[in-house]
């Protein structure tokens, strides 16, 4: 069967109606999908209506019609029974949100249906409508019956249980079938052929992206490029599957994950074989539940094991997110990302407060234009303050497309989220995994973390979760090499306008005036330890702004070592610690790790704090110091004396051993009365269960009862102030003004 969309004089074919009518926006969707239903699901024109009136006819949003309705059969549709399909449609700017359901639901349910459909074409979302339920609910399935099948309960019943999980779980299982294709034509390690799964996901990402979301990257799409590709390519050129990653490496070159002479290690046919099981998922669109929690299924299959120790447990990561938690304009890194598990939950934990946010104008919205007023208009005036709504709400869904300037969304994955880290692998993975749960903008780079890199940089963060590498340590000889400098002209331009370029070159003089100095060197804490998590205690302190805050995960002999007594008193003369959570060795023996672990969380002083304990600790210091000065003089004199009235070397030897001693007690007695005069509460807390047994199933959590006890510990004393921005929107006329801290933007 065929449908053609007729188009002419501003007006557009309705079949349903055989009548012409306005073209609008929304008009051109309904009937660019009846063509869909027929071509592609097989439905006569003959079973449908368009804009079929609605039992309830109190919807209070505009019209009592629903746009599209399918029946099984004429005969059904003749003797006006439940249709089994409603389909909602919309205009192609307006983006489909979950909070815009509610009319569907409503149309579906009045109807009887079975299913219902919302559509802008550039996306579609398919619920099943679940009856006898009070109220009835709707259920996310990936596809509507088509019509060959629309009468066989057996195979309705296969298309129900096809839903988003069933989805997350094929995604995966592709993604592990694409990875065993590499492994077995190109005999390359598992780690080797997830490398370049991940370069045809960057690959697959760019394609999609370049070509506005609506191209899939199609094995069919590659042969027809290659084709033009070809016709014009060099004798010496690169294979057109070598050409796309050069596209792609430049595309992302600013992130540093791909080396600048890499190549794609696999044959053309296994490339070809994967766009193949790839073409049916469009990256840029899928669902990130979809993507996101398939991709983290995939990495924890292929990496268990191997790499292990790059992924921090989901349980663990959403506690020290939540106990932290971050707000909308704050800046958040991890300059040990991994995999990015804490950047991901950080991003989608500020994302669903901008989503609430705007769900919660869109309810202000509803309730200022369906009003007492709105039910005594007639129904041509509620079509335009339907459509007049529709307008301000695509307005408001621009907050939440991070690929329009200014957009809340497009600050939070642009300005707010970066990252780092030293195994390349891991920089790559990161990248992938916050583009599939929705980022992919953020600061994520190879580098390491120990140094400066874009806006990584000190006193810059609010936030800092992570989980740094543990017991290895950083040689002596380990220098700051030319290659640690950032030499591109064009990125250093860039980082300059966008942090100032004053505060950015002071940020990079940390490598470019430190070339052959040792790393140690650039650490106080260098010269107390070499351990790699001690130095980053150190850098997270540094990152953070004054008053920022920090949840990090630590092996406990950080904190019962008695040679890292100074790294703590190091660390408590710059923050305060808020919480200390002991928790089981079990959470991370899954992951590959053999220490008991410790999650540790601290504010860096305020310049208030800050100035406070310098006080407390002059003040203690003279105090105790004055206490023993003559004593001290005394012993010094002693030993100072030469000739006749020399001591004998026993002597000498006791009374430096007593000069030593006393220079203990000295400094034991300063702490003392610095944590007396500079007292505040350390909550610490033990769990047995952590959500995670030692196999990595899933078992009682104790960090959820801890993170809500905490929360209301740390509102009562007000340990930080949340800084919640202070948006408000106004709506004028037909646009909507986003107001913040009195500066006024139009969406």
């Amino acid at each position: 069967m065929t449908c053609n969309i007729q188009i002419k004089n501003n007006k557009i074919y309705a079949p349903l109606k055989d009548k012409w009518l306005v073209l609008k926006p929304e008009e051109e969707v309904r009937q660019k999908y009846i063509c869909r239903l027929v071509e592609s699901y097989g439905y006569d024109l003959n079973l449908m209506t368009q804009e079929l009136q609605v039992s309830n006819s109190s919807r209070g949003q505009g019209r009592a019609m629903a746009d599209i309705a399918i029946w099984k059969s004429e005969k059904e549709k003749l003797e006006e029974d439940s249709p089994i399909i409603i389909i909602e449609c919309k205009a192609e700017y307006l983006t489909i949100r979950e909070e815009d359901y509610f009319q569907g639901l409503n149309y579906a349910s009045w109807a009887g249906a079975d299913f219902f459909v919302t559509t802008n074409l550039k996306e579609t979302k398919i619920f099943q409508v679940v009856k006898g339920k009070t109220p009835n609910r709707l259920k996310e399935i990936i596809d509507i019956p088509s019509f060959s099948i629309v009468n066989n309960d057996k195979k309705i019943e296969e298309l129900l249980k096809q839903t988003k999980s069933f989805t997350r779980d094929e995604f995966s299982k592709l993604l592990t079938k694409c990875h065993n294709i590499i492994r077995n034509n190109d005999r390359l390690s598992p780690e080797a052929a997830f490398d370049e799964i991940s370069k045809i996901l960057f690959i697959k990402i760019r394609y999609e992206r370049s070509n506005d979301k609506t191209q899939l990257f199609s094995l069919d799409e590659f042969k027809k490029d290659r084709e033009s590709y070809e016709k014009y390519k060099p004798k010496d050129g690169l294979e057109f599957y070598q050409f796309l990653f050069e596209q792609t490496k430049e595309e992302f070159k600013d992130d540093d994950l791909f080396n600048e002479h890499e190549k794609m290690r696999i044959k053309q046919g296994s490339f070809e074989a994967i766009v193949k099981e790839l073409e049916k998922y469009n990256l840029s669109i899928t669902s990130d539940d979809v993507k996101g929690i398939a991709f983290e299924q995939f990495l924890g299959k292929t990496f268990r094991g191997e790499l292990g120790q790059f992924f921090t447990p989901r349980t663990v990561v959403d506690f020290m997110n939540d106990i932290l938690d971050p707000k909308e304009g704050e800046v958040i890194c991890d300059p040990c990302c991994g995999s990015g598990g804490f950047l991901i939950k950080s991003f989608e934990y500020v994302r669903s407060q901008i989503e609430e946010d705007v769900h919660q104008e869109k309810k202000k919205i509803k309730q200022n234009f369906y009003d007492e007023s709105y039910e005594k208009v007639n129904d041509k005036e509620k079509a335009k303050i339907y459509e007049r709504v529709n307008q301000l709400f695509a307005k408001l869904n621009n907050e939440l497309n991070k690929d329009i300037e200014n957009s809340r969304l497009r600050s939070l994955s642009y300005d707010c989220i970066f990252g780092t880290d030293a195994n390349p692998r891991m920089s790559r993975t990161a990248k992938m995994n916050m583009i599939m749960h929705g980022d992919g903008h953020g600061g994520v780079h190879h580098n390491d973390g120990l140094l400066n890199i874009n806006g990584i940089f000190e006193n810059r963060f609010d936030v800092i979760l992570t989980n740094p590498p543990f017991g290895s340590r950083i040689e002596k000889s380990l220098k700051i090499t030319e290659e640690d400098k950032l030499t591109d002209k064009t990125r250093i331009s860039k980082y300059q306008k966008r942090y100032g370029k004053e505060i950015y070159n002071q940020a990079q003089s940390q490598v470019n005036d430190n070339i052959n100095k040792s790393l140690l060197s650039l650490y106080d804490t260098g010269k107390m330890s070499t351990l790699t998590e001690v130095l980053f205690i150190e850098r997270c302190l540094k990152l953070l702004k004054a008053g920022g805050r920090m949840g990090i995960v630590l092996p406990e002999g950080v904190l019962n070592n008695s040679n890292l007594q100074k790294v703590r008193d190091y660390v408590e003369s710059k923050a305060k610690i808020i919480l200390i959570t002991s928790i089981p060795q079990d959470v991370f023996i899954a992951s590959g790790a053999t220490v008991k672990p410790s999650l540790l969380f601290f504010k860096k002083f305020t310049e208030k704090e800050a100035k406070e304990y310098d006080d407390t600790n002059n003040k203690a210091t003279k105090l105790i110091e004055d206490k023993y000065k003559k004593q001290l003089e005394d012993m010094a004199k002693q030993l100072s004396k030469k000739g006749k009235e020399a001591l004998k070397a026993d002597e000498k030897k006791k009374l430096r051993k007593d000069k030593k001693e006393l220079e203990k007690k000295i400094e034991v007695e300063i702490k003392t009365e610095i944590k007396e005069k500079f007292n505040y509460e350390i909550p610490i807390a033990e769990v047995q269960k952590a959500g995670i047994s030692t196999t990595g199933a899933k078992i009682e959590n104790e960090l959820e009862p801890l993170q809500e006890e905490f929360k209301a510990y740390r509102e009562k004393n007000r340990l930080w102030e949340s800084k919640k921005l202070n948006i408000k929107y106004e709506v004028r006329n037909n646009d909507i003004v986003r107001i913040l801290d009195d500066k006024e933007l139009i969406l």
